[in-house]
Parts: structure tokens; C-alpha cells; sequence
């Protein structure tokens, strides 16, 4: 017989209805398929390559240092765009930006194969993660404006939800290539998604990503701006705190996993893999739910809630007898993190104007990256003082931190928008945000 819910309904009829409105989202917005579908290409191809580069620079050097030169070199352009470019996504063609960035890590991977050392790799990972620093938060950015406000959350769980897919499937891919290949093949295949990501973006009509580009007061009062909207709007302040202090977490959960599976459970390489892959699905699977959810709760009790989810499975990791166990509160506490960075997308995107989303998003992003960069040196240190566990039962304190904060800084921020709107700034003016009912979509 088929379960019902407490009020008689079963739940199959209702998953088979959230999918069907999931996809008759991207019959609504042809647009918002190809932003879907070149995200998709992108992210599966940047994370194949990762670990082709990652082999390529360890086989050149058999240092350590190199990789991690090789993971700051992708790490530190987020920072420097949030700090300084951040004004550029919006007083530039969003459209021209994501074209010039996948053209740009094209260029990338075509010079990659001919690259005689690691010092020109990680030159060239650099300028990779420089333009990805651009693209990601110009889809963020120009999202709202491609898709009906009651579509938002939808479209951005789906957005997140494929980010999470080609995350797990992305390096695995790569793995196989790589063993049976070269780092070079994957190069190539990377460079070929490229393209066809500047092509898909090129399909969508530029007022559909933007309703004009900003004027500017000049750079520096255009960077004022910025800090200043995340300050002064509550949706961006509540982003702000809970997730950094999230974050925290998170780096001591990254660092520490490994150490968890091979020396708290002597599950060794295999349950390592195993609970980065249960962290996978559970972020995708997370992030999936979350769109619909995001439409019958309140943004405070999904936000506070998946951050609590977090906490939960963390902590019920710290202290489990095995390998097996732990994988099932880390699909849990993965799905907690999923549906959080949807929340997080849509609070920023109701919460800023279009006029500042995109620095809102370097912002945020450039300020959860340094929290992340700390953590995760602090984590080390900790984590050899006191172990995993240890660890794992502290950033479950520290998320459920975060989801008191999270409830309490997103109060009176509702799902439809109306409490996110921010008052006008004074070095920006606040455009109102043209109507797209009846031009969404037109190619």
C-alpha cells in the first residue's frame, strides 16, 4: 500500500508532482535551460580537470607544497574579486562576463597540454579561477531576472543541484581518464565544455540576465556600495554571519575526515571515498529538496533548519562505531549543507537589488572563502591535538550555533521577497527590477 501523510495524501502523487513542476520550469524559461545546461557542462568539465591537474602537478613535482599552491592558486581569486572587482558584475554586461570567462578558461586548457613545468600549471590554474571568480556569482546574479519569483527557489535548487552532481560525478570521471589517459585528455574535454557553455550563454538574450547595467560613482564609492548593502540588508547580514560561522565548521569537517575514516574507524581509503561520496549525494540530494520546501515553510525555518540538519549529522558522525553508520549522518548532514546554499542563493537574491546582486555575491563569497582558508589551518592544528572525533563533535556545536543565528537574523524574511526588500543606498540607486512575464524566454 502506498504511504499517506497525515492528512491522507499519499506522498508518491506528491513527488511525482514537485518533479513535473520541476521540469515544466525549463518549459517556462527556455533561458533559464541553457543557463542550466551550460552550468552543467562547465562544472562537470572544471572538476574532471581538477584532478587532472592535480595529478599532472604532483606527478611533475612529488611535493605537496606544489598542490597546494596548486588549490590556492584556484582559491585566492574568489577573495581578490570580492575585495576589489566585486562592481564590475554589475556595471558590466553579465552575459559579456560568463562569455569572456568560459573563453578565457578555454584559452586556459588549450595552453595546459603544452605547459613544460608546475610553476606555468598553477600560473594557469590561476587565471582559471580568476574567471571562474566572475562567472559563478553573474549566474547567481542575473538568475532572478530569468525566472518568476515564484520559480526562484526551484530554479535555484536546481541550479545547486546539478553544481552538487557534477561534483561527485566531475572528479570520478576525471579519475578514470586520467588512469587510462593523460591529464592532457582531460584538458581538452574541459576546454570543449567551454565553448559550448559561451554558446549556450550567448542563446540568452543579455536583458533577460540584467535589467541595465549600473551606473557607477566611480570604483572605490562603487566597492562602498557593496559592503554596505550586505550590511545594511538583513537577508545579506543573516548570509554574512550564520554561514561564516558555518563555515568554520565545515573546514574542520574537511580537514578532518580523513583522519576520521582511516584512523577513528580503520576503514582506510575506502571509507574515506565512501564518505566523501554519502556527502555527495547528500548535498545533491539536499539541494534538490530544497526548492520545494522553499515553497510551503518559512525561509528562517528551511535556513535554520538545514543548518541544524547539519549539526545533526555531524555530531552523530563523531560518535558512531563505524564507517557504515557514519556514511548514513554524513548523507544527512549533506543534505543539511544542500539545502542551506539554496537558501543562501536566495536570500542574497531577494535581498539585493539588481543593481548590487553581483557585488553582493563577491562579498559574500569572498568573505566565506577567508573564513573557510582559517578554519581549515585551525583545523589541522586541532585535529592533531585532539582527533577526529573531537572535531566532528565541535563543528556540531558550532552548527548549531549557526542555526540559532540563522533563525533569529532571518526572522521576518518571508519566502515570497516582500520582507527582503533594502532600503535605496545612497552611492547606488536602487533600479527597479523590470517585469519578465511576458519576454522571458524569447531567444
Amino acid at each position: 500500500m502506498p504511504r499517506l501523510n497525515k492528512r491522507g495524501v499519499t506522498f508518491r502523487p506528491l513527488v511525482r508532482l514537485s518533479v513535473r513542476r520541476q521540469l515544466e520550469l525549463f518549459t517556462r524559461s527556455p533561458s533559464f535551460g541553457m543557463l542550466f545546461l551550460a552550468a552543467f557542462g562547465s562544472g562537470l568539465g572544471t572538476w574532471l580537470a581538477f584532478v587532472a591537474l592535480t595529478v599532472d602537478v604532483f606527478d611533475r613535482t612529488h611535493s605537496g607544497p606544489w598542490v597546494s599552491a596548486l588549490l590556492i592558486a584556484d582559491f585566492l581569486p574568489t577573495i581578490a574579486i570580492g575585495l576589489l572587482f566585486g562592481p564590475l558584475l554589475d556595471r558590466l554586461s553579465r552575459r559579456g562576463l560568463m562569455v569572456a570567462a568560459d573563453l578565457v578558461r578555454f584559452g586556459v586548457f588549450c595552453a595546459l597540454p603544452f605547459a613544460t613545468s608546475a610553476t606555468q600549471i598553477v600560473a594557469l590554474a590561476g587565471v582559471a579561477g580568476f574567471a571562474t571568480g566572475f562567472f559563478r556569482p553573474a549566474v547567481y546574479a542575473g538568475l532572478p531576472n530569468l525566472v518568476s519569483d515564484a520559480d526562484l527557489p526551484r530554479a535555484n535548487s536546481l541550479l545547486q543541484t546539478i553544481e552538487n552532481v557534477t561534483t561527485t560525478a566531475g572528479p570520478l570521471v576525471g579519475g578514470i581518464l586520467v588512469s587510462v589517459s593523460s591529464p592532457h585528455a582531460a584538458y581538452w574535454i574541459n576546454a570543449a565544455t567551454f565553448v559550448v557553455s559561451a554558446v549556450l550563454i550567448l542563446r540568452i538574450p543579455g536583458r533577460l540576465l540584467q535589467v541595465r547595467a549600473a551606473p557607477s560613482e566611480g570604483h572605490l564609492r562603487d566597492l562602498s556600495a557593496g559592503f554596505a548593502l550586505v550590511r545594511r540588508s538583513r537577508p545579506l547580514l543573516t548570509v554574512l554571519v550564520a554561514w561564516n560561522v558555518a563555515m568554520i565548521a565545515n573546514a574542520g569537517v574537511n580537514v578532518s575526515e580523513v583522519v576520521l575514516a582511516k584512523i577513528s574507524f580503520h576503514a582506510g581509503d575506502f571509507g574515506f571515498g565512501l564518505l566523501v561520496a554519502t556527502a555527495g549525494f547528500g548535498l545533491a540530494a539536499g539541494s534538490l529538496a530544497a526548492g520545494p520546501l522553499l515553497e510551503r515553510r518559512r525561509t528562517r525555518e528551511v535556513y535554520g533548519g538545514s543548518l541544524a540538519l547539519m549539526a545533526v549529522g555531524a555530531g552523530l558522525a563523531a560518535i558512531s562505531p563505524n564507517v557504515w553508520v557514519a556514511a548514513i549522518c554524513v548523507v544527512v548532514s549533506g543534505a543539511g549543507n544542500g539545502a542551506t546554499v539554496v537558501c543562501n542563493a536566495l536570500l542574497v537574491q531577494r535581498g539585493a537589488p539588481d543593481a548590487l546582486r553581483g557585488r553582493a555575491f563577491t562579498v559574500l563569497m569572498s568573505s566565506t572563502a577567508v573564513t573557510l582558508g582559517a578554519g581549515m589551518i585551525a583545523a589541522g592544528i586541532v585535529t592533531n591535538a585532539l582527533g577526529a572525533r573531537w572535531v566532528w563533535g565541535i563543528a556540531a556545536g558550532i552548527l548549531a550555533v549557526a542555526a540559532a543565528l540563522g533563525l533569529v537574523l532571518a526572522r521576518g524574511v518571508e519566502v515570497g521577497g516582500a520582507a527582503a526588500e533594502v532600503r535605496p543606498l545612497p552611492v547606488v540607486p536602487e533600479i527597479e527590477t523590470a517585469s519578465i512575464e511576458g519576454g522571458r524566454g524569447t531567444l
